[in-house]
């Protein structure tokens, strides 16, 4: 008798648990759109990106802090070359290269993120942060030419060479003259695959950077 009881609780107890899919389904809304994926290593079993996941990829690889801080050192190269001249020096050329370069970045990780839900192709970057240094480094040249699929094996990031060569060739109709043409493109393509591995270098060591300073502020 006592054991039919406890059985009879076990399974209200089971009822009453939220099921596998409920848990992902609420942690999936536990956090903003704005708010940054959370680091994945290579060796974490590999869960495919979800619809909601992309677009928060999207968004703060997009307008995220360091992307937008990223964009005022580069403008203000800019600015101080006065490359393209079109623009002019001071603050209005300033914002306008400012301003092209976040059109550019939106466009293309936009088509990265779209193009690559087609056939699955997983935009995020994953640490392999055990590993020795020089590994580390391979693995974020690795990630910047290929990406997961469904299944969690790596593949050519098609996605990606689709969207940074098509942004900046694209970009032509809408660019100044002095930089609307094909050497240009071909040159911001390179620069484009040149960013992505220096955002794979942060995503990669920033939190161990970020650990040692805070443990040494302690």
């Amino acid at each position: 008798m006592s054991s039919c009881c406890a059985h009879a609780q076990t399974s209200r107890t089971r009822q009453n648990e939220p099921s596998q899919s409920d848990i992902k389904e609420s942690d999936q809304h536990k956090s903003s759109l704005l708010t940054p994926l959370k680091h994945t290593t290579v060796e974490d079993t590999y869960q495919p990106i979800t619809s909601r996941q992309r677009m928060r990829w999207f968004l703060t690889n997009t307008i995220g802090p360091p992307h937008l801080v990223g964009g005022l050192f580069t403008s203000a190269f800019g600015t101080a070359v006065d490359r393209p001249k079109e623009y002019g020096p001071g603050w209005a050329g300033f914002g306008d290269r400012y301003g092209m370069r976040l059109t550019g970045i939106s466009t293309g990780n936009a088509i990265e993120a779209s193009v690559g839900a087609l056939w699955a192709e997983d935009p995020r970057y994953f640490r392999v942060p055990e590993a020795p240094f020089k590994r580390r480094f391979n693995n974020a040249v690795k990630l910047t030419f290929v990406a997961r699929r469904r299944d969690g094996h790596f593949a050519p990031a098609y996605a990606r060479y689709v969207a940074i060569s098509g942004n900046n060739f694209l970009s032509n109709t809408w660019r100044v003259d002095s930089e609307a043409n094909n050497h240009d493109a071909v040159i911001r393509t390179l620069d484009g695959f040149a960013g992505r591995f220096a955002s794979n270098l942060f995503e990669e060591f920033w939190p161990d950077i970020k650990a040692f300073a805070f443990h040494r502020s302690h």
